[in-house]
C-alpha cells in the first residue's frame, strides 16, 4: 500500500481541471438534497465563482476556451485573467455584480457546450479519426458528447433555475459531474499512451503550468487584498467562506498538476494527489456552505502560510549566505532581484498567516494592504522568472 501511494504519478493540467470540476459537480449534487430540506445554507456566488476561475485557468493555461481552442495569445490570456477577475470577486462579494455571473456561466455552459458539440460531429477530420482509431476513443466520443449536451442543460438552469426542482437539479448536476470524471479518466488514459496529445504551450503568451498557477494565484490575491479595504470600512459585504475555500482549491490544483504544496514542492505521486483531493473538497464545500468549514479552514491556511513562509526564508537565505562566505563575485542582477522577491513573498506569507490565526493582530485594512502587496509581488516574480528562463534559453 505505501509503494503504491508514493508511486510517482503524471496528471496533465487539463486531467487536473476537469477532476476538480467534476469534484466540485459532485459534492454540490449531494449537498443540493439537504439544502432543498432547509437543513444547510447554500451560496450560489460562491459556486458560479469557482467555475468562471476553472473557466479562466483552462484559458489561460492550456488555451482552451469555452467554445474550442485558441492560440495562447496575449489577447487570449488577457481575457482568462479578466474572467479570473470575475470569478473571484463573485466569489468573496456576495450579489455586487448582480445577474453578470449567471448571464456569464450561461455564455460558457450552455452557448460554449452547444459550439463544442456542433465541432465534435461537424469536424468531419476529428469525428472520422477517432471512428478510425477505435477502442479508447470510442469512449472519448461518448465523454466528450455526454459532457456537452449536460453542460447546455447545466447553463439553461444556470438562468432559468425554476425550469426545475431543486432536487432534481441535484441528481442532473451530480450525473454531470460523473461524466466530466469520466472524460478526465478517459484523457489521462489518452495523454498516457500518447504522450504528444497533451496540450503544449502555443502562442507568443505560453506560459508553463507553474507559472499559469503563480499568475491565477496574484490575481486572487490583488483582488482579495484590494476588496477588504472597503469590506473593513463596512461599504461592502463579504464571504470569508469562500475566500477559504478558493485558496485551499488552488492549493489542491498546485498539488495535483504539480506537487507543489504551500510548503514547498514534494514529489509527484499517488499521496500528493489525494491529498490535493481532500484540500479540494474541504474547499468547495466551505465555498458551497457558508460557515461549516471558516473556523478549520482559517487556521489551516494560517498555519499552511507561516509555515510555507518559513521554509520559503529558510530555502532563499541558507544558500545566499554560503553563497557569500565562499566567494565575493557580484550575483547577475536578475539573481539579486529574485532573491530579494522571495525573501519579501516569504516575510508576507508569515505575515498573512500569523493575521489569520491570531484575531485583531493587525488591522483589516493593513491586512488587506499585506494582500495586496502579496498579490504584486507575485506578479512580479512572474516577470523575473519569465526573464530568468529567457536568458537560460540564450545560454543554453
Amino acid at each position: 500500500m505505501e509503494d503504491t501511494l508514493l508511486k510517482e504519478v503524471h496528471f496533465p493540467l487539463e486531467v487536473v481541471i476537469l477532476l476538480i470540476a467534476g469534484l466540485a459537480l459532485l459534492i454540490t449534487g449531494i449537498l443540493l438534497f439537504p439544502v432543498s430540506m432547509g437543513i444547510l445554507p447554500y451560496y450560489e456566488n460562491g459556486l458560479y465563482g469557482l467555475f468562471l476561475v476553472l473557466f479562466a485557468l483552462q484559458t489561460i493555461g492550456l488555451g482552451k476556451t469555452p467554445f474550442g481552442d485558441a492560440p495562447r495569445s496575449n489577447v487570449v490570456v488577457a481575457f482568462g485573467i479578466f474572467i479570473a477577475g470575475i470569478g473571484v470577486i463573485t466569489c468573496f462579494i456576495p450579489g455586487i455584480l448582480g445577474p453578470i455571473p449567471a448571464i456569464l456561466l450561461f455564455i460558457c455552459f450552455s452557448l460554449g457546450g452547444l459550439s463544442l458539440l456542433l465541432q465534435l460531429f461537424l469536424d468531419k477530420e476529428k469525428y472520422k479519426n477517432w471512428i478510425k482509431y477505435g477502442g479508447i476513443f470510442n469512449h472519448l466520443i461518448a465523454g466528450c458528447g455526454s459532457v456537452y449536451i449536460l453542460s447546455i442543460l447545466i447553463g439553461l438552469l444556470v438562468i432559468k433555475p425554476s425550469l426545475i426542482t431543486t432536487k432534481m437539479v441535484a441528481v442532473l448536476v451530480f450525473i454531470y459531474g460523473i461524466a466530466v470524471i469520466y472524460l478526465a479518466s478517459i484523457l489521462k488514459s489518452i495523454y498516457h499512451k500518447y504522450p504528444e496529445a497533451e496540450t503544449s504551450s502555443k502562442g507568443s503568451a505560453g506560459l508553463s503550468t507553474d507559472k499559469v498557477l503563480i499568475l491565477l494565484l496574484s490575481v486572487l490575491m490583488l483582488i482579495l487584498g484590494l476588496l477588504l479595504i472597503p469590506v473593513c470600512l463596512g461599504r461592502i459585504p463579504f464571504a470569508p467562506n469562500a475566500q477559504l475555500g478558493l485558496l485551499m482549491t488552488i492549493f489542491a490544483i498546485q498539488m495535483m498538476a504539480l506537487g507543489n504544496t504551500p510548503v514547498g514542492p514534494f514529489p509527484r505521486n499517488w499521496l500528493m494527489f489525494l491529498l490535493g483531493l481532500l484540500f479540494a473538497s474541504l474547499g468547495i464545500v466551505s465555498i458551497i456552505i457558508p460557515g461549516i468549514l471558516v473556523g478549520r479552514l482559517t487556521i489551516l491556511v494560517g498555519l499552511l502560510n507561516i509555515s510555507g513562509g518559513i521554509v520559503s526564508l529558510w530555502k532563499t537565505l541558507t544558500p545566499h549566505f554560503q553563497k557569500r562566505e565562499k566567494t565575493q563575485e557580484p550575483s547577475h542582477p536578475i539573481l539579486t532581484k529574485l532573491f530579494i522577491t522571495q525573501l519579501t513573498l516569504g516575510l508576507l506569507s508569515v505575515l498573512f498567516g500569523t493575521s489569520m490565526l491570531v484575531s485583531n493582530l493587525l488591522p483589516g485594512i493593513i491586512v488587506g494592504i499585506i494582500l495586496t502587496a502579496n498579490g504584486a509581488v507575485l506578479l512580479y516574480l512572474l516577470t523575473i522568472l519569465i526573464q530568468l528562463e529567457k536568458l537560460m534559453e540564450k545560454l543554453a
